[in-house]
């Protein structure tokens, strides 16, 4: 009897797992496809499973590298006694990143790719203003401060969080073979954001 039911969860186990590789396959095939109408009706469902975790971006024949680089830094506030604010000096995220990535055969894609993406996306869904007109952008807001909040949190243990701003310095690229002792690139872009709320990491 207890093999049979052993049998019976292990059949019922195996079948929700097909199911959802099979459901997966599907959404993710309707988002990456040309424009047809079953992935125009389905395009809601399609967005809200894809969306963050499995967004495809592929340009294999028609790649788009950064032409700028981009410094991506965060500072915290916590509420102190008196209702009084307490703020961190500017953390660099990106600084982190590129440590991480240096000299290692094999980078982590979270490393590389995370922050970097999570940034693109927020940009594409709040243009220049930082105002959110849709799920998705509040969604992306949401995720960019996550991973911000969640990498100041990594790099400094027990500091309260309750709100988290984010600047992002935009510069050139600099030319091949520019010395080193040459003068700094002047910015193209330093971006201040509003401050957000966190609620993760806020005790």
């Amino acid at each position: 009897m207890r093999v049979r039911v052993l049998k019976s969860a292990l059949h019922t186990t195996v079948i929700l797992c097909l199911a959802a590789t099979l459901t997966h396959i599907v959404l993710v095939f309707l988002h990456v496809a040309p424009s047809n109408p079953v992935s125009r009706r389905y395009k809601p469902q399609v967005d809200a499973w894809v969306y963050p975790l499995f967004e495809q971006n592929w340009r294999l024949f028609a790649p788009n590298p950064d032409s700028v680089n981009r410094q991506i830094l965060a500072r915290t506030a916590h509420t102190g006694p008196h209702d009084s604010m307490q703020v961190s000096p500017w953390f660099d995220l990106t600084a982190v990143d590129d440590a991480a990535v240096e000299h290692q055969v094999f980078p982590s894609h979270t490393a590389q790719n995370l922050l970097r993406r999570a940034w693109t996306s927020y940009v594409e869904t709040h243009g220049e203003d930082d105002t959110a007109r849709s799920e998705r952008a509040v969604m992306m807001q949401e995720y960019l401060s996550n991973i911000a909040a969640d990498r100041v949190v990594g790099h400094h243990n027990g500091r309260k969080i309750d709100f988290i701003q984010l600047r992002v310095v935009t510069l050139p690229v600099t030319a091949p073979g520019a010395d080193a002792g040459d003068r700094p690139p002047t910015p193209v872009e330093n971006r201040l954001l509003p401050w957000w709320k966190v609620s993760r990491h806020g005790a």
